[in-house]
């Protein structure tokens, strides 16, 4: 999926751009690609590596517990104002571990391991230690998962880049404006069932690797040219793999019907969570 137009220039077209003077333009950064952990291949095309780009911070889009989300455009300054040098990507940016809250972590933690003993008692005991571990597993875990989700076909941001706790990646709407989360969107009625549809690939999709989002809602799902495009992984579920996975799924579920529910779609609510348990125990 893509939904930006720019596109990184191509070819020998790159090297005109892997040399930067000493100092970005007042205001801006240097681009943070260079020594970023990069997402997925084929990239986008409108994805810009260029050492020579440097990034603008436009303002905060969204704020959360976990991360704040930014606007960060990301361009080449050659002196033209070619598309394919220019892009804006979502930066999220999660806090450090004494900043962070963690009153969720326990439950989504449940199934997930690391190697060393020491930093799984650290991350239960929850020291300075074991937050800041926590905070790191939050990004990391949602930057793979895009990747994953990215390769599989579902509709979701593309993973640009993660360096440290800073997540760049694509941004969903136009000009500058976010596309709406399904909270604040009003579709028009007959495009419901076809919304309810992508909803319900999504999930089947997801339940077949034996996976659910965890905090599924409308407000974790944007609408964008009538597609439904699903945000906000780092908590993404193994649902056979942690105790309460089928409760994070079964909640998953019922968020999202009661939404098309309350909007006039009758959906069959019960149906819907037996055919997610079916393909997600299908696995076993």
């Amino acid at each position: 999926m893509q939904f930006q137009e720019s596109a990184a220039p191509q070819g020998s077209d790159l090297f005109a751009f892997d040399s930067r003077p000493d100092d970005p333009p007042e205001g801006e950064r240097w681009s943070s690609w260079d020594g970023a952990t990069h997402g997925p291949k084929p990239r986008p095309d409108w994805v810009i590596t260029a050492l020579a780009a440097v990034e603008t911070d436009l303002g905060v889009l969204k704020t959360g517990k976990e991360a704040d989300v930014h606007i960060v455009r990301r361009w080449v300054p050659d002196g033209t104002t070619s598309p394919a040098l220019d892009s804006l990507l979502a930066a999220k940016r999660y806090r450090t571990g004494e900043h962070r809250m963690f009153h969720r972590d326990a439950g989504y933690h449940e199934g997930r391991r690391v190697r060393r003993s020491r930093e799984m008692r650290a991350m239960a005991r929850r020291t300075e230690f074991g937050r800041e571990l926590l905070s790191g597993q939050w990004a990391m875990a949602e930057f793979e998962a895009l990747g994953t989700l990215w390769d599989m076909g579902i509709p979701v941001p593309y993973p640009v880049q993660l360096d440290d706790r800073e997540m760049l990646m694509e941004f969903i709407g136009e000009d500058g404006v976010a596309a709406p989360r399904l909270a604040q969107a009003r579709p028009a009625a007959d495009l419901l069932p076809e919304l309810f549809e992508q909803l319900r690939a999504v999930l089947v999709a997801l339940a077949e690797r034996g996976w659910t989002h965890g905090d599924l809602s409308p407000y974790n799902v944007l609408l964008h040219h009538e597609r439904l495009v699903v945000i906000d992984w780092p908590q993404i579920v193994d649902i056979i793999g942690n105790p309460r996975g089928f409760e994070f799924l079964e909640r998953d579920v019922t968020n999202m019907c009661r939404w098309f529910t309350t909007r006039g779609l009758d959906v069959d609510h019960g149906e819907l969570l037996g055919d997610l348990v079916a393909a997600a125990t299908s696995r076993w």
